[in-house]
């Protein structure tokens, strides 16, 4: 992985200590809030509902022992003992003491991390797939190419004070787990011949306005990409909108021009911009790629693995959720699961990270990677240490076997925290999570992804959940919206709105009729809730979700 070089460093020290002079300003009141605000978005500070929130940035998803280490003694020393982990790969600290974030930022700059760019209108922290360079389709690693964006992108001057955010994803494989059609750029890897470039889609987002990505590029060299890049935000920054921040997306702006208008005017800058791009981008990527060799992988009997899974129902059911296919055979990708029945999606104590950190050490080459889908990662670990790590997972709290389960929940913080939030996401999540292990029949569903968001700003995907779930405040009564068929996979599609929303009592029992409709449409257990909902369409749902007596009663 990448590691900061003299020049990161003394970048991160110098930022840091001039945030620490504007922190003591405004502590003394020589700065208002409102002077104050965009200083501490440029350093991942968000005034939430409560308090101040700290977003530190996990590049691409990526982090070693130490750092992980390092994020539990901050969750420790300055926070309430855990912390958050989001679907743009990053970590939230929802209780700091403004006077102490310098110090908080200080901390992540001794093992490499920082907060630059986690808010604001700029490009934001470059995601990628969590199962890179261990994925067995992959075509080559995306991380290198998302260091190179986040290295190029970091205090660009022209695209520090954007219409909106900015968020670029890339993937290097064509199974899609990095979401890019819902990204305001989304790079896919891509083999033409012998050559290797990239599939370039511009114009995806969620929020109020949720669109898929359309391509702009079918193949784009890798020599080109920045200046390419570069073409892009700079098209966006003339033409997009400003006199409307919820018009300001380039979405907004790919719809209102076309798509065919904005890939010329990209077209005819990149022409301009090119010549202007000397071959250092490269030499940087090359220098970036070798700082992620892949690990060495020893060769060893998985007898252990194949015992454990003969013989132990525990480790069976955690196997078949929560493994996925290596490119070595004789290892596995292993989804460590923060979705415990009952817990909030994406929160880990300090003690929990310190256990991850160590399994890493120990069992997964040094390496951890956050998901999207707000879980933890050990890319590389060999079947014959599974049963031992899935051991010390249990004594942990982590070895919940549900990942791609109606449990593995994606959920926004909602009006637990957020500002923004016009209804409670975390509760929700909890109780359907509660309610779907009660009934027992969590594996029988199988695949099945639940999102919730609680606002139409949309941080907890709802628009490409199977079932998304969206609160809204109805009159000052929490009132929650059901989506149906979103997926957020390389056939991305939106989810269709079912009807009228449910109350916070109201929705619980809705999605367990969803759910006992799907077990009675299906053809076979083979077939998922996507699948079976692409082939009867929403009718059938809707009828289970308001059944004429339901109707009648109101």
């Amino acid at each position: 992985m990448y590691t900061y070089s003299e020049f990161d460093h003394a970048f991160l020290a110098e930022r840091n200590a001039q945030f620490r002079a504007q922190v003591e300003r405004r502590i003394d009141g020589s700065l208002t809030e409102d002077e104050f605000k965009p200083l501490r978005l440029m350093n991942g500070v968000y005034l939430q509902l409560h308090a101040y929130m700290l977003r530190v940035a996990i590049p691409y998803g990526t982090l070693n022992s130490a750092q992980m280490r390092q994020l539990a003694y901050l969750a420790e020393r300055w926070d309430k003992g855990y912390g958050h982990f989001t679907t743009r790969q990053n970590i939230q600290y929802n209780w700091p003491k403004l006077r102490d974030i310098p110090d908080m930022l200080d901390a992540l700059a001794e093992v490499g991390l920082h907060a630059i760019q986690t808010s604001g209108n700029t490009i934001r922290n470059v995601t990628a797939d969590h199962f890179a360079a261990a994925a067995a389709d992959e075509i080559i690693d995306p991380r290198p190419v998302a260091e190179l964006i986040r290295q190029w992108s970091t205090d660009h001057p022209e695209f520090q004070f954007l219409g909106r955010k900015f968020k670029i994803a890339v993937t290097g494989s064509a199974t899609d787990r990095a979401v890019i059609k819902a990204h305001d750029i989304g790079l896919q890897i891509v083999r033409q011949e012998d050559e290797i470039g990239f599939r370039v889609i511009v114009g995806g987002g969620l929020g109020r306005t949720p669109m898929i990505g359309k391509v702009i590029r079918d193949f784009l060299p890798r020599a080109d990409l920045l200046p390419y890049l570069e073409a892009v935000l700079g098209v966006y920054n003339l033409l997009g909108r400003r006199d409307n921040k919820y018009k300001a997306r380039i979405k907004i702006t790919v719809h209102e021009h076309g798509i065919d208008t904005i890939r010329d005017r990209v077209e005819r800058l990149f022409e301009r911009i090119r010549p202007t791009f000397t071959g250092l981008d490269q030499a940087k990527l090359a220098e970036i790629e070798a700082a992620f060799a892949p690990p060495t992988l020893r060769k060893a009997s998985i007898t252990a693995y194949d015992a454990a899974y003969s013989t132990d129902p525990l480790f069976r059911s955690w196997a078949d959720t929560n493994l996925d296919a290596h490119r070595d055979p004789d290892h596995a990708i292993v989804s460590i699961s923060l979705k415990a029945h009952g817990a909030t999606p994406g929160d880990a104590t300090a003690e929990q990270m310190r256990v991850m950190a160590d399994l890493a050490e120990t069992y997964g080459h040094d390496e951890l990677r956050i998901s999207h889908e707000q879980n933890v990662v050990l890319p590389h670990v060999h079947k014959s240490d599974l049963p031992a790590l899935h051991a010390a997972l249990k004594s942990a709290g982590l070895a919940t076997a549900n990942i791609g389960l109606i449990s593995d929940i994606i959920a926004c913080p909602g009006m637990d925290y957020c500002a923004l939030a016009t209804a409670r996401s975390i509760p929700i999540a909890q109780q359907i999570a509660t309610r779907f292990d009660e009934l027992r029949i969590e594996h029988e569903i199988g695949a099945l992804k639940i999102k919730i968001s609680g606002c139409i700003n949309a941080c907890g995907h709802h628009h490409v959940g199977h079932i998304g779930i969206l609160g809204l405040d109805r009159a000052g009564v929490e009132n929650y919206q059901i989506t149906l068929g979103g997926d957020g996979s390389e056939d991305a599609t939106l989810g269709e709105r079912a009807g009228p929303g449910f109350s916070a009592e109201e929705i619980i029992p809705a999605i367990e009729r969803l759910v006992y409709a799907y077990l009675d449409l299906r053809d076979d257990a083979e077939e998922t809730f996507l699948q079976t909902y692409r082939r009867v369409g929403l009718a059938p749902f809707k009828t289970a979700l308001y059944p004429p007596e339901a109707v009648a009663a109101e």
